[in-house]
């Protein structure tokens, strides 16, 4: 498989590893869009969100989100808030065919996000 997410999880593609759960990981974007950007991905593919089965939606969701807050409290970014963000296919913005969760942080969010 040439998916760029499966082969960091592999660990055939160096990251910035920040945390690492039983099914997932998270690692510094190399595009951030604030000060702190993490993605937190699930180690087996998934091509996003719309592909889990009713079996998997809560597990594996529930496991990036876990991963999630825990690095945004391990990164400092409990008491003044985050962002994280799931897109889904190419009009909800996903660039990278394997589910992943954005954790932004480190300066004030705007709303609409886009």
């Amino acid at each position: 498989m040439d998916c760029i997410f499966c082969r960091i999880a592999a660990g055939e593609i160096p990251a910035d590893v920040v945390a690492r759960g039983e099914g997932a990981l998270a690692f510094r974007d190399l595009n951030p869009q604030a000060p702190t950007h993490v993605l937190v991905i699930p180690r087996h593919h998934v091509p996003s969100a719309g592909h889990l089965t009713d079996a998997e939606r809560a597990p594996v969701l529930g496991e990036l989100m876990r991963l999630a807050v825990e690095v945004a409290a391990q990164l400092g970014l409990a008491d003044q808030g985050y962002r994280l963000v799931v897109n889904t296919g190419a009009n909800g913005g996903q660039t990278v065919d394997h589910l992943h969760v954005h954790l932004l942080g480190g300066r004030q969010m705007r709303w609409p996000p886009g």
